[in-house]
């Protein structure tokens, strides 16, 4: 059977590419036979998945040819053996042509990288835990772990800063390494001047050939557009099956990216995905210090929470309103207090004297359904209890868009699991019209003037 698979893939060399025929059925190996079923070793699972997609139905023709009279098994048991990813990569290397002597690879260090952005500045809280601990991990290890990084979340709350600050932690370790750092809309337009201007073949060198680190911001950029996604997915397999690390970041969860083509959403999904949330309070008081910290502003404990207490959805924002307070001191020539920075935010949001906070809401759901806010922050379970307290963890939630951890804080240290069964469930009678949700929501936010 080991000759028939020999002499299969010999034919197989025929009919396909060099290229395609070394990347995909030159590294994998016979590995026996079973009662139903064939045996091929390969590098890793995306060598089954890609060749069952693509090559299964040839290969199974192709035995079928040579074997002649011989009954073969119609099915494939796929067994991996990582020892086989070296061997893949050596063959795929010895098929490059070697560089000239005299033009040595140069580093690729690209300006488009922020200094600004590095690990040692990154403020890690729950809400970022995870993707901080993955960002890390690649790193420090890139090709290795991790591979793909799909981190997800919200605007302004730091996704750029860990993918930038990957990037610069791969060159201090590598300084010759050639990261390509981009966002998916400039990938876009790259690719469609290179197909305007005849220069696809330098285009795909340039991200496939002459790149060992691949960071995009924002990839859901590219839904609905069928040609670039096409183009992307063709890159991704190349860098994937080479060992070159992948970030991508984006908006939402893979699945949730619309117009997005299913095997680019299953390979964001084979490797690690990470969300960033809201930061909770205690994480936003500490990013206002670094900040401080870092532009020489002097800032008080009491003015920090206030405006941690104010800004809740954004860290550029909550950066930004430390910022715009501090301009205002200078300009006065007064110390940056809790009062000036009252006034200052008054200026931004005329209509508030002070932002709605989760103890607000506590403490007006606890007037509307007469509870003690000692049992809405304890674990009893007794809906009389239960029930007010869902209902205070949506309203906080969707108001506010105070992270799950933090809220399982402020509720008397309930675990994040909790939060979220509770908004979903409150979220569900939402959408059926439950009468006692609707009126109890409704009702609390009129007290709060939502």
């Amino acid at each position: 059977m080991e000759q028939l698979w020999e002499r299969t893939l010999g034919s197989l060399k025929s009919h396909l590419s060099s290229e395609n025929f070394e990347t995909w059925l030159q590294p994998v190996q016979f590995g026996g036979v079973e009662p139903d079923s064939i045996v091929l070793r390969i590098p890793n699972q995306f060598f089954a998945d890609w060749i069952s997609a693509h090559y299964l139905d040839l290969i199974f023709d192709t035995l079928d040819r040579e074997a002649g009279d011989s009954n073969v098994p119609k099915k494939v048991r796929w067994e991996l053996d990582e020892t086989l990813r070296e061997k893949a990569q050596a063959a795929r290397e010895s098929t490059k042509r070697p560089p000239p002597r005299a033009t040595p690879r140069e580093p690729s260090v690209f300006s488009d990288l922020n200094p600004k952005y590095r690990f040692k500045n990154f403020v890690v809280g729950p809400a970022n835990q995870l993707a901080h601990a993955a960002s890390v991990a690649v790193g420090s290890d890139p090709g290795s772990r991790y591979n793909p990084l799909f981190i997800y979340g919200g605007v302004g709350l730091g996704k750029t800063h860990l993918v930038n600050a990957i990037g610069h932690t791969i060159l201090q370790r590598n300084p010759r390494a050639r990261i390509r750092y981009v966002s998916a809309e400039r990938f876009t337009n790259e690719f469609i001047w290179s197909l305007q201007n005849h220069e696809i073949s330098a285009f795909r060198d340039r991200y496939r050939s002459q790149c060992d680190v691949l960071l995009m911001d924002d990839i859901q950029f590219l839904a609905g557009r069928e040609q670039t996604q096409e183009e992307f997915f063709h890159t991704f397999n190349a860098l994937y099956h080479s060992d070159k690390q992948i970030v991508v970041t984006s908006d939402v969860y893979p699945q949730q990216i619309s117009e997005m083509q299913e095997r680019l959403v299953s390979r964001f999904q084979s490797g690690m995905v990470a969300d960033v949330q809201v930061p909770e309070l205690d994480t936003r008081i500490a990013i206002l210090q670094k900040k401080a910290e870092t532009e020489g502003i002097a800032l008080v404990s009491e003015v920090a929470l206030f405006l941690a207490q104010m800004v809740r959805s954004n860290v550029r924002e909550l950066e930004g309103t430390l910022l715009r307070v501090a301009v205002k001191a200078e300009l006065l020539g007064q110390p940056m207090g809790l009062e000036l920075a009252k006034e200052t935010m008054r200026q931004v949001t005329p209509n508030q004297d002070m932002a709605t906070t989760v103890e607000d809401i506590q403490r007006i759901a606890c007037g509307y359904f007469g509870v003690r806010l000692t049992d809405l922050k304890s674990r009893r379970r007794h809906r009389a209890i239960s029930f007010p307290r869902m209902v205070s963890m949506y309203i906080c939630r969707q108001r506010l868009g105070t992270s799950y951890p933090e809220l399982g804080e402020r509720f008397g240290g309930k675990d994040h699991t909790t939060v979220i069964s509770a908004v979903r469930k409150i979220s569900g009678l939402i959408e059926e019209q439950d009468e006692r949700v609707l009126s109890a929501v409704g009702a609390i936010e009129r007290k709060l003037g939502i």
